[in-house]
């Protein structure tokens, strides 16, 4: 089990981060790309993550997806990228002598964002499975990320589960709904499923800090471990947004000017007053903002 601890901060995003030092960012396999051409940087960003005061790095394989790996005509490597992944998170670890725990990231399996691209359990279920054993050796913990759908979170976590280690859930909010995951559907429907499955955390990902704020005070009310969340940097997902799709709102998504660090913290500090005990930032978000969270924690929790 996890140390105890009032909060614990997890690290900032990846994907963005790697895109900001030069690594190229394909529209299919994302940052797991970065696991090919430039697997130095993704320790880099894993030890300022560490360094900044994070107790929980996140392994790079969010972009680990059959599905995408099939685009690049490299679905051949998907046992070998996930163990990359693994062990550049251990490498980092073992690099900074620090105690801290990773997070095997398991991601959506379609695309992300996108309720209505969540396909049935009979598909996903055996390749939830499938990336968490080539993840367990290597972390601590997994973290079902950026679920759009009460399903999706819930094959997910199950699949997670049989690993016998600590499973925490992701969910991604709606812009518009407060309390809603991108699906419409409710937090109060999705906490008490994802509850009684015996989960450690449920928290809020990849959305808008402030529907994490509206969210909260749901959130504590779950009958888990760990509550809190991490949000993007993003001004707005389309609902029929894809990272390698052709309309025009496609692709990369702009990030907003108003998330600086210290901003940013004034968001993760109203959901510490409100009970959160793991915070830390997803999309756009970098060791600084990892810096600024761990320097408000130590001053004023």
């Amino acid at each position: 089990m996890m140390a105890s601890r009032k909060v614990t901060i997890l690290d900032a995003g990846m994907g963005k981060t790697l895109y900001m030092k030069g690594v190229e960012i394909p529209p299919t396999i994302w940052s797991a790309n970065a696991l090919i051409v430039a697997p130095e940087v993704v320790v880099e960003v894993h030890k300022e993550n560490i360094k900044a005061g994070a107790n929980i790095i996140t392994t790079n394989s969010y972009g680990i997806i059959r599905g995408e790996l099939v685009k690049e005509g490299i679905e051949d490597r998907y046992l070998e990228l996930n163990q990359v992944a693994g062990n550049l998170a251990k490498t980092a670890v073992a690099d900074t002598e620090a105690e801290v725990l990773i997070a095997g990231s398991l991601p959506p399996q379609n695309g992300s964002y996108r309720p209505d691209r969540v396909m049935e359990e009979s598909i996903i279920r055996p390749l939830y499975e499938e990336q968490v054993a080539s993840l367990n050796s290597y972390v601590d913990l997994f973290i079902c990320e950026t679920m759009s759908t009460i399903s999706e979170a819930l094959v997910a976590c199950a699949a997670a589960l049989e690993s016998s280690k600590q499973v925490f859930v992701g969910l991604t909010l709606h812009d518009d709904k407060p309390a809603c995951l991108r699906s419409g559907e409710s937090l109060a429907d999705a906490i008490p499923q994802l509850s009684a499955l015996g989960i450690s955390g449920i928290l809020a990902n990849c959305c808008l800090p402030e529907r994490i704020s509206d969210a909260m005070p749901e959130l504590v009310r779950a009958d888990v471990s760990f509550v809190g969340g991490y949000a993007n940097a993003f001004s707005h997902v389309p609902s029929d947004w894809l990272l390698d799709g052709s309309k025009r709102t496609d692709g990369g998504l702009a990030l907003r000017e108003d998330l600086s660090p210290s901003h940013y913290c004034e968001f993760v500090e109203n959901w510490i007053n409100h009970g959160a005990n793991i915070v830390g930032g997803c999309c756009g978000t970098t060791a600084v903002h990892t810096e600024a969270i761990s320097d408000m924690i130590a001053t004023r929790f």
